[in-house]
């Protein structure tokens, strides 16, 4: 499987949500300035879907004012619209 990408829109959202993904078991790393790669790596049955429910899940706990969309196999963090 190829990597997932995930795109914050500031480093410090990037940051905080590299940390969680690493902390539960995402073989993830910084990339340019405020992206994330995730590998399958240990965790290889991981999809997009799941990458994504787990970034959802944790800007709801990190409180983050942010929304993640997904779009061209890229994770988006944005913020709210409205």
């Amino acid at each position: 499987m190829s990597t997932i990408q995930v795109e914050a829109a500031r480093i410090p959202d990037r940051d905080r949500l590299l940390a969680v993904l690493v902390e539960h078991g995402h073989d993830a790393r910084a990339i340019d300035e405020v992206g994330i790669e995730v590998r399958p790596g240990a965790l290889e049955d991981e999809t997009s879907n799941e990458i994504y429910r787990e970034v959802e899940n944790t800007v709801l706990v990190l409180g983050s004012p942010f929304v993640p969309q997904k779009h061209e196999g890229v994770i988006y963090l944005r913020p709210p619209i409205g």
